[in-house]
């Protein structure tokens, strides 16, 4: 019967020397199997390092996290572009034709309560040039010269620009400053109740002769 190769033969313990300088057999590594507890401690720091030799690059959940953020983020862009397409925005106006009250709720002089809502002046006197006689016309608030919203100067009866100086007398004549012509009338009467109404679709300019026009005075 033929023998076994010598390699097979081997302890399977080997000795050790103790500090006691006697000899200990310590287990070795049989049939593939961990039998002694170094081995195992090497096995375990070898598994470590594995799991310790990663990527330092982002891990799929955190590629997956970003590519989905990015996805609803697109859309949520893409809903909102469509949202002001289909709804633009709107400038609510004041409306062009309104009433202001009764005509005895005025005194002499500009009244200014309409000016920041509806940018007219309203002013009463008792001898119009135009028309010669007493009764109410409309201003509009807006500088012939670049469109500024000019002031009323009660002190001084009259009405100044802050933009460029431009000044206008209480009848809209310009006589001061840049500005080319007068202040623009508006159409101004009275409506079924009794009220005034100012309706700023219709504007008057002097130097075109508008302000002859009886809509742009009311007379009372």
């Amino acid at each position: 019967m033929p023998e076994e190769p010598t390699s097979q033969k081997k302890s399977e313990t080997s000795p050790v020397k103790t500090p006691s300088g006697g000899a200990e057999s310590v287990p070795s590594i049989v049939s593939g199997k961990t039998t002694s507890k170094a081995a195992r401690t090497l096995s375990t720091k070898s598994k470590k390092a594995e799991v310790d030799d990663t990527s330092p690059l982002m891990g799929r959940r955190g590629w997956l996290a970003l590519a989905w953020g990015s996805f609803t983020a697109a859309t949520a862009g893409c809903l909102a572009a469509t949202g002001r397409f289909m709804f633009p925005n709107v400038l609510n106006e004041p409306p062009q034709q309104f009433t202001i009250g009764f005509p005895d709720e005025y005194g002499e002089g500009v009244d200014e309560r309409w000016k920041d809502k509806f940018g007219v002046w309203i002013v009463r006197t008792s001898f119009d040039t135009v028309h010669e006689a007493p009764g109410f016309y409309a201003l509009l608030s807006t500088c012939t010269h670049l469109g500024c919203t000019p002031n009323w100067l009660s002190a001084e009866s009259k009405f100044k620009c802050p933009c460029h100086g431009s000044g206008f007398r209480p009848t809209g004549m310009n006589f001061e400053g840049p500005a080319p012509r007068p202040l623009e009338r508006t159409r101004i009467m009275l409506a079924e109740d009794g009220q005034i109404l100012i309706d700023k679709s219709r504007k008057f300019q002097f130097e075109m002769g508008q302000w002859e026009d009886q809509e742009s005075f009311l007379q009372l």
